[in-house]
């Protein structure tokens, strides 16, 4: 820690998605648990009631000036995906912890790149449900044999996205920009929780991060974008059970998020985004409430030694997904009377009909849509990894 009291702390990417990460800040300002020294934005950050920028805060545009100028504690690092890796070297070089958001990076060799550089210092990965009370209850039971020898885990999700959300940033909806790999999509971002909540319950089932030996993927799209926004993704890891994520934003009817895991003794489902959980000879689901903030925990392994809930290290199976989605083909451009729009303007949406049902019935049965015999599914594309 740079002099006495509080951790110091920088937020680089201070607009958008850093506008929450601004009001966890102040909330653990407030508590006396950290100082706020600066703000990195290529544009002035907007306004944010519940988090004012304090007078005290410097507010630059170039986080090496920042790192210089104020030597923070911990940095915060909440830009687009393709310049997480330059921003965490910087910032672990000037002796730094980082909390990072997901996903950490967008391939293998600079995942490992990353864990070299972060020797000796603390890289927390913003997989915020990781905190949730209601996954520790899952994986608890199934350290106590609650379900017996797990066989399938899967995760159903279906949400939507409008034109406007395509329109938020240059690398929204793209797969690359500028010549650096940007791997936008359902997968990878929005619904990117719902995939790690999985490989979470599979480390939990053998006790080591679920490293994936084969995946296959079989990936859509309803607009001229160049990643996917419905993907039915299969993992197969070295050890362990498969893991399936079905998924989409551009879905008729919206469904939180279900994580499924199937044993010998009946099913746990929980609905991750609300942390509602129902364990086997649960009547109903029921709220676990409790979740423990990642930055705080941060600060706690800081103080105490506690230990992380997101090491970079538990997250490299989720980035060995993106590296292998890396090469994949563009996705499928759905469309004709299978697709079909409402609403106009930024807010207007293009749903898929009848997805929930094939997305359901892939988290359910383990199969890949053309497997199935869904009449507009394609091939998967499969890679075997080492």
């Amino acid at each position: 820690m740079t002099g006495g009291g509080p951790p110091r702390v920088a937020l680089v990417g201070a607009n958008g998605h850093g506008r929450w990460h601004r009001r966890t800040i102040a909330e653990l300002e407030a508590a006396g648990r950290l100082r706020l020294v600066a703000l990195v934005d290529v544009r002035p950050p907007a306004v944010e009631p519940d988090a004012p920028v304090p007078p005290r805060a410097a507010v630059l545009t170039n986080h090496r000036a920042m790192l210089a100028t104020t030597r923070p504690d911990v940095v915060v690092v909440c830009t687009p995906p393709h310049t997480h890796l330059p921003i965490a070297l910087d910032a672990l070089d000037a002796g730094a912890d980082l909390l990072l958001e997901k996903p950490p990076v967008l391939d293998l060799a600079e995942h490992r790149t990353l864990l070299t550089a972060s020797a000796g210092r603390a890289v927390q990965v913003n997989f915020q449900a990781l905190g949730s009370a209601a996954l520790t209850e899952l994986t608890d039971a199934l350290a106590a044999g609650r379900l017996g020898p797990v066989h399938r885990i899967a995760t159903v999700a279906a949400w939507q996205r409008p034109d406007g959300y395509y329109a938020r940033s240059r690398w929204a909806g793209r797969r690359s920009l500028d010549g650096a790999p940007a791997l936008d999509g359902a997968l990878a971002n929005p619904l990117a929780h719902a995939l790690m909540q999985c490989l979470a319950v599979a480390e939990a089932v053998t006790g080591a991060p679920a490293r994936p030996a084969r995946v296959e993927v079989e990936r859509y799209r309803v607009r001229p974008i160049e990643v996917d926004d419905t993907a039915v993704l299969r993992l197969t890891p070295h050890a362990g059970p498969p893991v399936l994520a079905a998924l989409t934003l551009a879905a008729e009817a919206y469904l939180a998020g279900d994580v499924l895991v199937d044993g010998e003794r009946g099913r746990a489902a929980l609905e991750y985004p609300n942390d509602r959980l129902r364990l086997p000879g649960d009547p109903t689901a029921r709220a676990v409430p409790g979740r423990r903030g990642l930055l705080a925990n941060l600060l706690d392994h800081r103080a105490t030694g506690a230990p992380l809930i997101a090491p970079l290290a538990r997250t490299e199976p989720f980035t060995a997904v993106l590296d292998a989605l890396r090469d994949a083909p563009v996705p499928t451009l759905l469309g004709g009377d299978l697709v079909r729009t409402v609403g106009d303007g930024p807010e207007r949406v293009r749903v898929i009909r009848g997805v929930e049902a094939v997305l359901r019935t892939a988290a359910e049965t383990g199969a890949l849509p053309s497997e199935t015999g869904v009449p507009w599914a394609v091939r998967p594309y499969v890679v075997d990894l080492p």
